[in-house]
């Protein structure tokens, strides 16, 4: 089958945006949960959340797109912008049928929904925006990053909350595989706001206190808003015009958990199964796990008797580099691929974030306190989305001679 490998990224991250500055924080340990300054949440009994500061969309967007979109948007069109910069490419020299994109989505563009129902309700209907027709919806990334980039080739959206973002991925590998030239992908999410609040509440996962996953303290998680986005080629074409490259996307597996009470076991494992059968890895050749880490006291053990069934006790270093962000629902799988294809260049894997206590029985080896050095050149990113979705996916690194040297310019935000 044709490996697909990434040329570009672009990231918005409430530890960083641009590529450079998310990961220098990473890899120090920097998290970025604080208290949410989107809005008033003293009535909310979750209080903290991972939000991005410092963008502008005015800085990044042309004028006309600003009152049409979302923050959620405004994020996903300028890491694709910077995914774009960062592969090299000229769009112009590559057919609009055959490039396209596939985004995930979880929540919509909640801020801009809540907004315009107010008006709505408060107002009246001639102060509702016409961009309410479809700023609210969570397939518009897909649809604005396709207009902004004549990419009238594959496009879709897929919807699986926190796994959507690795769906996304192999989706786009599937459409390159099937004759696209070029796919941008990934996921971004951002429902900071009353409203996405308030339905992050009733899935009843949020956490009052700390996210902790593998924590014996863990009570739930946090949320944040960001995520990534990266430019995806076969490596045949990458190559063909001297393009470097980060690593490929090898191996993908999804599967979903059976319904409560059924007695039948978590599926979890049978989808880094599949992902590494896909890969034609064997388990030792899976330098690091970067893990989903929900936070839930069982299904953080759910995790962690998957892995520890799977690659052993304490048999491969587990990240958790969410920690410092929150979970970014659709944009999470996206940024930890990032994170996973960076960890395999530098030899690195990053520390999660205010978790030191996990229990024996985990069994788990999770890299805390400081960066971890790894050898080998393959790692497996893990995402699960609420009511039961899991995905699996393995990144290899690149050999010497097509990989992306010191971090450049078009991944920053500037």
């Amino acid at each position: 089958m044709t490996p697909v490998v990434v040329t570009g990224i672009g990231v918005v991250a409430p530890t960083g945006i641009g590529l450079d500055a998310y990961w220098a924080a990473t890899l120090r340990g920097e998290g970025a949960i604080r208290r949410v300054r989107a809005f008033d949440p003293s009535r909310y009994p979750t209080r903290l959340a991972g939000e991005v500061t410092g963008f502008e969309a005015a800085g990044h967007l042309p004028g006309r797109l600003i009152p049409q979109t979302d923050r959620m948007t405004q994020f996903a069109l300028a890491a694709a912008d910077w995914a774009v910069a960062d592969a090299g490419i000229d769009l112009d020299s590559v057919p609009s049928l055959r490039r396209g994109v596939v985004t995930a989505g979880s929540s919509g563009g909640f801020g801009f929904g809540q907004r315009e129902l107010q008006h709505l309700w408060g107002e009246s209907p001639k102060k509702v925006s016409a961009y309410m027709s479809f700023a609210w919806f969570y397939a518009v990334n897909t649809g604005q990053i396709s207009i902004r980039h004549g990419m009238n080739g594959p496009t879709g959206v897929l919807v699986g909350e926190q796994a959507g973002g690795l769906d996304a991925l192999a989706q786009a590998r599937r459409q390159i595989r099937a004759g696209a030239q070029l796919m941008i992908s990934g996921g971004m999410d951002c429902s900071l706001c009353p409203y996405g609040m308030a339905a992050q509440l009733a899935g009843g996962r949020l956490t009052t206190g700390a996210y902790r996953p593998f924590d014996d303290r863990a009570s739930g998680h946090l949320p944040g808003e960001g995520g990534a986005l990266l430019t995806l080629e076969s490596a045949e074409g990458a190559r063909a015009r001297g393009r470097r490259h980060y690593g490929e996307i090898a191996g993908f597996g999804a599967t979903f958990d059976p319904r409560p009470g059924s007695g039948r076991p978590p599926a979890l494992r049978r989808a880094v199964e599949q992902a590494l059968a896909d890969a034609g890895a064997a388990p030792e050749e899976i330098a690091v796990v970067f893990a989903d880490g929900a936070g839930v006291p069982e299904l953080d053990a759910a995790e962690a008797d998957a892995l520890t069934g799977f690659f052993g006790v304490r048999g491969v270093p587990v990240a958790v580099p969410k920690t410092a962000t929150g979970r970014l629902y659709s944009g999470a799988g996206p940024l930890d691929v990032v994170t996973a294809l960076l960890s395999l260049r530098e030899g690195l894997a990053p520390p999660a974030v205010n978790v030191s206590r996990v229990p024996e029985r985990y069994g788990l080896d999770l890299v805390v306190g400081r960066p971890r050095p790894l050898s080998g050149t393959a790692a497996l990113v893990l995402a699960r989305g609420h009511h039961g979705f899991n995905s699996a996916m393995v990144v290899r690194a690149p050999g010497p001679a097509g990989a992306v040297g010191v971090p450049a310019g078009g991944r920053a935000a500037a």
